[in-house]
């Protein structure tokens, strides 16, 4: 097994959930494989998660953005940790992804070419997803919309492949013996790289 540098975008807007403490879990297991590890809450971060301009204008970034963006480039491997809410991603990781995935950092257009440059590729990713519909149902009947927009439409935009996904729920109601089979696969995930 090679050492890598993980960062783990712990991507709930609270720091008191179940995606939170798996987002701990996947961090401790990495650290027992081996791994060098960082950790990026989002709940903790100080910035606009609005992206006023478009990228008309560059909005200046906050000091907690800049640091995410080191952060990015010193990952070799990432891991989103987020709920699906309506489909797709919290707000906060949607701001967060519109303030730091900037052209000329993420992504880069050349004339006379439809499709941009991914300017994050050698990078690899797990999307670690909690949700309260059974994730067969997500799939089959909503079409996954929130795991294609983060792994088609950002990351792999962005050049990072390959994207593996990891959907646990319904975390609604779920019993503690439930939570710990997917304590375990967190682990098991987490133990992969």
């Amino acid at each position: 097994m090679q050492k890598k540098r993980v960062l783990v975008i712990a991507s709930h807007p609270s720091g008191n959930s179940f995606g939170s403490d798996l987002a701990d879990i996947y961090v401790q297991a990495a650290r027992t494989a081996g791994h060098d590890v960082q950790i990026l809450r989002l709940d903790q971060l100080v910035f606009d998660p609005i992206l006023h301009q478009a990228y008309k204008v560059i909005q200046p970034l906050e000091a907690d953005l800049q640091m995410a963006q080191e952060s990015l480039l010193w990952a070799e491997h990432l891991c989103f940790v987020f709920p699906i809410w309506w489909g797709g991603v919290p707000a906060l990781l949607k701001g967060f992804l519109d303030r730091v995935l900037l052209p000329g950092f993420a992504f880069k257009y050349h004339p006379g070419k439809s499709f941009p440059e991914g300017l994050l590729k050698g990078r690899s990713a797990h999307l670690l997803i909690t949700m309260d519909t059974p994730p067969w149902f997500f799939g089959l009947y909503y079409r996954a919309p929130g795991i294609h927009q983060m792994k088609r439409t950002v990351l792999e935009f962005c050049g990072i492949k390959p994207v593996s996904t990891l959907s646990l729920g319904p975390v609604i109601n779920s019993q503690p013996a439930q939570r710990q089979k997917w304590i375990d696969k967190t682990v098991a995930l987490a133990r992969r790289l």
